[in-house]
Order: C-alpha cells, then sequence, then structure tokens
C-alpha cells in the first residue's frame, strides 16, 4: 500500500511539477510605417517542436541545425497563422532566423518583412498560432502603427484585433496592460502556489501541536488581506524598479528564488517557523516575484509615452487576479476548515506536493536541469 502511494505521489508530482513552467506564449513585436512592414516573432522551440516536429533525432534537444534544416517549414506554418491587413492582405516573408533565450527556454527569432496595399488606414491582424493545438496559449503583441504604440494580448477570442491610425487612447494603454496582469498572473504557476500556500493556513490555528479552524470568517479574512496586500506591495515596488531598468537581476537568480520562496513556504506549513506574521513572509518574497512579473514587461516592452500607466495597469492587472484567486478559495476553505479532508488532504498532503514539486522546479532551475518532461 505504502509502495503505491508514493508511487502515486512521484508521478502527481512530475506531473504537477511539468504544469508548474510558464504557459505558452509567443511575442510579436511589429512595426508598420505606411505601406512598409517589419517584425520580430519569438516562438518557443518547444512550442515549434510540439507543432512540427524538430527534434529529429528524438534526444529532447533542439539544436540549432534541426531548426535551421526546417526553416521553410517553419517559416510557412508560422505564416499560415498570422495575417496582416491595410486595403488588403500585406505580404510577409521570413528575411532572417535566429534563436534567442527566454527565462522559460530557447525560442527561434523570425525576423518578417513585407508590404502592405495601402500606406494609410486601420490595421487588422489575425493571429491563430497554436490555438488548434493549446487553447490556453496566447501572444503578447506590440505593435506600431505610423508612430502609434499599441500592445494586447492575443487569445482565442480576440484573436483577430484592429487597430486605428491614432495614437491609443490612455485608457486603453491602461486596459491593456491591466488585462496582461491578470493573465499573467493566472499563467504563473510559481506565484499561485506561492500564493496558495500562505493562503492554506489562513483559515487554521495551530493549538497544541494541533490545527485546528478558526473561530470568525474575520479572522481568516483579516489574515487574507495582510498577506495579499504585503505580497502587492513588495512585488509592485521591486516590478516598477526592474520595470523602469533601475534594477535588474540574473534571470536564473531569479526565478531559483521564487522556486525556493515556494519551498520555504509549504515548508513552513508543515514544520512552523513563522505562524502569526506571514504577511513578512509574503512581502519578504514578494520583492524576489516582482522581479518575475517584470521579466513579462521587458519582453513585451513599454511604451514610452504612457510609462507609468501601463505600469499602474499591470500592477493592478495581478492584483484584479490575485483577488480572483482568493474569492474563489477562501470560502471554500473556511466551510471546510474544521473537516479532516482539509487539515490532512489540503492542507498537509498539498503542502506535500507543492513543496516536492517547488524542489524539482529550484533544482531544475538552479542547476539548468531538466528532471521533468512538460
Amino acid at each position: 500500500m505504502m509502495r503505491r502511494l508514493a508511487l502515486f505521489l512521484l508521478l502527481l508530482v512530475c506531473q504537477l511539477s511539468a504544469w508548474a513552467h510558464k504557459a505558452s506564449d509567443s511575442y510579436l513585436v511589429v512595426d508598420i510605417e505606411g505601406k512598409k512592414v517589419t517584425a520580430q516573432w519569438d516562438i518557443a522551440l518547444r512550442d515549434i517542436d510540439f507543432a512540427l516536429g524538430l527534434d529529429g533525432d528524438g534526444n529532447a534537444e533542439i539544436t540549432w541545425g534541426e531548426l535551421r534544416g526546417r526553416q521553410s517549414d517553419v517559416a510557412a506554418w508560422a505564416l499560415s497563422r498570422l495575417a496582416l491587413t491595410r486595403g488588403g492582405l500585406c505580404a510577409l516573408e521570413l528575411s532572417g532566423l535566429q534563436v534567442d533565450d527566454h527565462t522559460d527556454g530557447g525560442y527561434a527569432v523570425l525576423h518578417l518583412r513585407g508590404d502592405c496595399p495601402d500606406a494609410v488606414g486601420a490595421l487588422g491582424l489575425q493571429y491563430r498560432l497554436l490555438f488548434d493545438l493549446d487553447k490556453l496559449h496566447r501572444g503578447l503583441l506590440r505593435l506600431t502603427l505610423d508612430g502609434a504604440t499599441y500592445t494586447t494580448v492575443l487569445s482565442p477570442t480576440s484573436g483577430f484585433v484592429q487597430f486605428g491610425a491614432t495614437q491609443a487612447s490612455r485608457w486603453t494603454q491602461f486596459s491593456q496592460y491591466l488585462v496582461e496582469g491578470i493573465w499573467h498572473i493566472w499563467i504563473g504557476f510559481d506565484h499561485i502556489l506561492f500564493l496558495l500556500s500562505l493562503l492554506l493556513p489562513a483559515v487554521l490555528v495551530l493549538h497544541m501541536q494541533r490545527w485546528t479552524g478558526v473561530r470568525s470568517f474575520g479572522t481568516a479574512a483579516r489574515e487574507v488581506l495582510w498577506v495579499v496586500t504585503s505580497f502587492t506591495a513588495a512585488h509592485s515596488i521591486t516590478l516598477s524598479l526592474a520595470a523602469l531598468g533601475l534594477v535588474s537581476l540574473p534571470s536564473r537568480l531569479v526565478e531559483s528564488a521564487i522556486a525556493l520562496s515556494v519551498v520555504l513556504a509549504a515548508a513552513n506549513n508543515l514544520w512552523p517557523v513563522v505562524e502569526n506574521r506571514r504577511w513578512l513572509v509574503a512581502f519578504g518574497f514578494g520583492l524576489i516575484h516582482g522581479f518575475g512579473f517584470a521579466s513579462v514587461l521587458a519582453e513585451l516592452g513599454l511604451p514610452a509615452d504612457a510609462l507609468v500607466l501601463s505600469l499602474l495597469g499591470f500592477n493592478v492587472g495581478v492584483e484584479v487576479g490575485q483577488m480572483a484567486i482568493v474569492a474563489g478559495f477562501l470560502p471554500v476553505a473556511y466551510l471546510l476548515r474544521n473537516s479532516r479532508f482539509y487539515v490532512r488532504d489540503v492542507f498537509g498532503l498539498g503542502s506535500w506536493l507543492t513543496m516536492l514539486v517547488a524542489l524539482v522546479w529550484l533544482l531544475e532551475r538552479a542547476f539548468d536541469l531538466k528532471l521533468v518532461s512538460a
């Protein structure tokens, strides 16, 4: 029985660890001046391999030779899933191919160029990359159209967007970054695991080495408010500093530290060291998580004419995303707080699984290993 349980936990940890990696994104930067189109499209090598099967020798590594040998296939596949229209369909072609590293692995960098039929008027953009294979995939778009800058997140429900020839309004830019903030907290599994690790004991109190439910919902709500507010304040500070270019840390150090924060937060549930001031833990590690959020903005870029507004929108979006998680978690956790299921399985087993997932994740990030296949 114990052997079966251990095997089950091992398989579950591997699966959760694979899920813990950043969700599929591509980064599309388009510059249109009159009829002329230039673009750079960064697509994860793992996504291209998933769609086209680049790994010819089956060694789970994509080499430059394997990518270069399939250049025409990659270009045809990508361009068939992107369409620009300005007075008609804009003709696009691949002008160069490179590779680059993002925080979550290797990316193919496609350089595109082309011409549109008209030099003025609105631009339509149709994006369909990977939506037939992965509904969670998102495209992060930064478009400069005759000097006006637009940013948005492209999803299966917003795959077609249209942009005017005038500068985007302040509210539009704010709302675009707000949506991105919400989306990136929801797909940021490391941030969610850290937050949940701190929320799990919010409906419990440790008495005589035994966890029991809190007496009132207000007590749990105040604990959660302190934790979430501290986390938000901390990551807002470092997110702003990093996005403004005032502070910079190596991405491997940041990602490893984020994984370590999840390990320690979950371990504190199992062997309590910090009981009554978890908001301090949230604030301390929230400073590190802010650098993780900043990597998203670094990939997409910030419009210089609305820098503060965009940062504010992204921060508000992250906060909205967090509060949605809290709103779904806290009432259910409170109702179940005195049950054996919550104390033993949700809190106890959940903390063990979270810690083990984050440990695998920490080893992968710190030592550049691949312990679990996503």
